[in-house]
């Protein structure tokens, strides 16, 4: 053995003899005492450990958890305590100054003719009632020719008419005297025609009296000569005319002539015509013809509608 190693030991021994060997259960005690202080310390390491993964973990799912959607478009908001601003004026639009009217569209007045039944009879009540002051009593049930022979014009054919009905109707005017003869007659007919017919007839009616100016002389000698007047607002249109002839000699005041109306109404498909034949003769008035026009149309809509 060198001299190094044996100095070696011998330094060893004299430390040891030098220090004081404790006592078993001190040592025990020692040895406890630090066990108790290690499984306090990993389980305050555990907790810390458990403490900073359930932390993680709520942070983790705080940032996966989708936003909060936005309220919907028409959801009301709180409402305001104080003055609401004014919205700010668009560039273009004058910030002062009276403000430009809207301009509203005129209103355009429809010719559209009123939409109604179509009938296939005709009652008496679609024939008019004279106004008191103007009746006579003397009514009788015609089948003669409805409109005069206009150089044997012709109108539409029967195949056209659904149904016809007419009647000779007598009146006075209002200022005649009780007991006097009537002062006038219609020949009264209203026809139902077949849809698109009735204007036809209308039509007809006013080319037959642009082409017969004058015919005859009739059965009686007469010539008549004949034009268009103004019709007048009556249904839904309406036909006018005239006929005019000296009065037969010893007759009426020398250069006279009488006269005869006839108006021929539509009322949808149904025509109406007052043909004023006078009574001995006499002449229409066209004030008593206007008025008694009035009530045939009023009677043919009251039955229509």
């Amino acid at each position: 053995m060198s001299a190094e190693l044996s100095d070696l030991y011998r330094s060893i021994t004299a430390t040891a003899d030098g220090q004081e060997l404790a006592h078993p259960e001190v040592v025990r005690r020692r040895a406890d005492r630090r066990a108790r202080v290690r499984a306090t310390g990993s389980a305050l390491a555990v907790a810390l450990l458990l403490g900073g993964v359930a932390t993680g973990g709520r942070l983790v799912f705080s940032a996966e958890e989708p936003a909060p959607l936005p309220p919907p478009a028409d959801t009301p908001g709180p409402v305001p305590t104080g003055p609401t601003p004014s919205p700010s004026a668009s560039p273009s639009a004058p910030t002062s100054g009276p403000s430009t009217p809207t301009a509203v569209p005129p209103v355009v007045p429809t010719t559209a003719e009123p939409i109604r039944r179509r009938p296939t009879s005709i009652p008496d009540r679609a024939f008019f009632v004279l106004a008191p002051a103007n009746r006579t009593g003397l009514e009788t049930a015609l089948a003669t020719p409805l409109l005069p022979a206009l150089c044997a014009a012709r109108y539409p054919s029967e195949s056209a008419v659904v149904q016809r009905r007419a009647r000779n109707l007598a009146y006075k005017l209002a200022n005649t005297p009780p007991g006097s003869v009537p002062d006038g007659s219609y020949l009264h007919s209203i026809t139902i025609y077949r849809p698109g017919r009735a204007d036809d007839v209308l039509r007809e009616l006013r080319q037959a009296v642009r082409s017969c100016p004058r015919q005859g002389p009739d059965e009686t000698g007469v010539t008549w000569r004949q034009r268009l007047l103004d019709p007048g607002e009556y249904g839904d249109e309406s036909v006018l005319f005239e006929m005019r002839a000296p009065y037969p000699e010893g007759t009426g005041e020398p250069g006279e002539e009488q006269v005869r109306l006839v108006r021929a109404v539509r009322i949808g498909d149904v025509v109406t015509v007052l043909w004023e034949q006078g009574w001995e003769n006499t002449s229409a008035e066209r004030a008593q013809v206007d008025a008694d026009s009035r009530r045939a149309v009023r009677a043919v809509e009251d039955w229509l509608d």
